[in-house]
């Protein structure tokens, strides 16, 4: 027969003499390649490096069953017998906490079923004892440089060292010391977590199986997980392994490179216990991982619980004294040398203001001192819009104001500008719209041109010459002002130019002026920028008076040039003229 070893099932052998097919094994090596992280962890084999709290403890124990991790096949590659079919493991281990960041912890695993048949090759025979026993003890810990639980990144530095308790014989020891310094990081990001580890398996003594060396090695690790139902239970993979480096041709070599995955989860089940369980099966042919491995877990986490501060002393009447020395406990009082009066209200202290009655100018209202015994223990002067003048002088006493030598207005607000354009309210004929100053009150403050009724309406009449379309120079303030509104407003298409005269000549001659007239405003405002099919004009002459034409202040009403709102785009929020 020739040893190999099946894909994705690592065959482990152990240690022979080469002496004839029937001389029996006396050496071997820790079959099981999995190492449980100490107790207290998220993860089966990785360190989550979340532990907390001083003193904080947890115990517990990881069912471990593994499936023919050791076995012979011939040179066809079929199995001809099971050195190790069954190994059952009990990894029984705790963990404490010192100074939050330092984690101690201890793992014994005991072998509770090592069963399989012997078999030989060519020129060795293979061996193991059945029967339970004990692993090789592994204690050590992990110290956090960086992070604290429930950061993104959390890096510890730890080492395990493992004692030669368990029996080379039956594959659960290595007969010599073992040391393992390692370099883990873990985190987590929302509901994600994830942890992974780089270690070194520093053997004091290796072993030859079939020529391969078992010594020295590098080990891998590394897992991701999705935690949910508020964060109790924490599903992922983990996958773990390692490749030899005591020989040379050792280095991820199939034989000294054992890599296994394990799918499952751990849950909280209650308070301080949490359980987990996985399966998974080996991935490479290295010595080490079995066709299929189970694990099982259950573990005890008493949360410690801080030291409370102690309680602070009582101030039931809240005088400042304490209760335990306050010989009135429910009544505010004052402090005293005498412990019989101490914490107790003076004699004659009706309102309990520290200033006894005869002495009080209003004993039944609690004041403060003054120097002015007609003041001396009444209450201070109120002002209860907070503004600095009190309420006997304020005239606004509810709303904050400024002083002012006008008894009528001292402690009320300035009048206000709602606008903004430095006309003060009461005097703005258009409060809401800034505009300019105007000798005209009912036009003080209002803008040259403003929107109004479906109309852009314009403070000053556009003026020109004596029976002449040509515009004035002093109206090209108006319609800059125009202008800016059709730039502000290009939901406006269309407007409508309108000119109008009062009744003085032939009604023929003063409708064609005002039709010239309206075009000289359309062709002003074409000149300066407006898009001339956002513009028409009309003239209209006498027949739309809004004023007498028998007065010269109604005639000079009646001479005017109007812009009336036509089209708007659709949606906008502008009306059009209603006529």
């Amino acid at each position: 027969m020739k040893l190999r070893y099946w894909t994705g099932v690592p065959v482990l052998f152990a240690s022979l003499f080469v002496a004839s097919a029937a001389s029996a094994q006396d050496a071997g090596f820790a079959l099981n390649r999995f190492d449980p992280s100490d107790r207290g962890s998220n993860w089966f084999a990785l360190e989550s490096l979340d532990f907390d709290g001083h003193l904080q403890a947890a115990l517990g124990v990881v069912g471990d069953w593994a499936y023919k991790p050791l076995v012979l096949y011939n040179g066809d590659g079929d199995e001809v017998q099971a050195v190790v079919e069954h190994q059952v493991f009990a990894h029984v281990g705790g963990s404490l906490t010192l100074w939050n960041d330092l984690k101690l912890g201890v793992n014994i695993p005991l072998a509770v079923v090592n069963s399989g048949d012997s078999g030989t090759t060519t020129n060795s025979s293979f061996s193991s004892k059945d029967g339970a026993t004990i692993g090789d003890v592994r204690v050590g810990g992990d110290y956090r440089l960086l992070g604290a639980p429930g950061d993104l990144l959390r890096l510890g530095l730890g080492v395990g060292v493992f004692l030669p308790t368990g029996s080379q014989e039956r594959f659960t020891g290595d007969g010599s010391v073992k040391i393992q310094p390692r370099l883990g990081i873990a985190g987590d990001a929302g509901q994600m977590a994830y942890a992974a580890r780089l270690s070194t398996n520093i053997r004091t003594e290796d072993q030859t199986l079939d020529g391969d060396t078992v010594g020295t090695e590098v080990g891998f690790a590394a897992s991701v997980g999705v935690k949910l139902d508020d964060d109790k239970l924490l599903l992922g993979p983990e996958i773990y392994g390692s490749t030899g480096v005591s020989d040379g041709d050792a280095f991820l070599s199939k034989r000294t490179t054992p890599f296994e995955v394990i799918i499952g989860g751990h849950y909280q089940l209650a308070k301080d216990w949490t359980a987990g369980l996985g399966v998974g099966p080996g991935l490479t042919r290295g010595f080490g991982s079995p066709k299929v491995r189970v694990l099982a877990s259950i573990e005890f986490r008493p949360k410690v619980e801080e030291e409370k501060p102690p309680p602070q002393p009582k101030d039931t009447d809240g005088d400042g004294i304490f209760d335990d020395v306050d010989a009135c406990v429910t009544v505010p009082g004052v402090a005293s040398e005498d412990p019989k009066k101490h914490g107790c209200p003076l004699p004659g202290d009706k309102d309990n203001d520290g200033i006894i009655d005869e002495e009080d100018a209003c004993p039944d209202e609690p004041g403060v001192k003054s120097e002015d015994p007609a003041k001396n223990g009444c209450p201070l002067p109120k002002d209860r819009d907070n503004d600095t003048i009190l309420d006997e002088v304020d005239a606004c006493p509810d709303e904050p104001g400024e002083p002012n030598d006008d008894p009528a207005k001292n402690g009320c607000p300035p009048p206000k500008d709602t606008d903004g354009d430095g006309i003060l309210d009461p005097e703005d004929a258009c409060p809401d719209l800034a505009g300019v100053a105007s000798e005209d009150p009912k036009k003080h403050g209002c803008p040259k041109a403003k929107i109004e009724k479906g109309q852009i309406k314009i403070l000053e009449q556009v003026k020109f010459k004596t029976a002449s379309d040509v515009i004035l120079p002093e109206s090209d303030e108006i319609l800059q002002a125009v202008k800016k509104i059709l730039d502000e407003n290009p939901d406006i298409e269309l407007i409508s130019v309108e000119g109008h005269t009062d009744s003085r000549g032939s009604a023929g001659y003063n409708r064609a002026l005002s039709k010239r007239r309206a075009a000289s405003v359309v062709k002003w405002l074409t000149k300066n920028g407006i898009d001339k099919s956002r513009l028409s004009s009309k003239g209209f002459g006498p027949d739309k008076p809004i004023d007498t034409n028998d007065t010269p202040e109604g005639r000079q009403n009646n001479r005017r040039v109007e812009f009336h709102i036509v089209k708007v785009k659709s949606g906008s929020k502008l009306k059009v003229e209603e006529r």
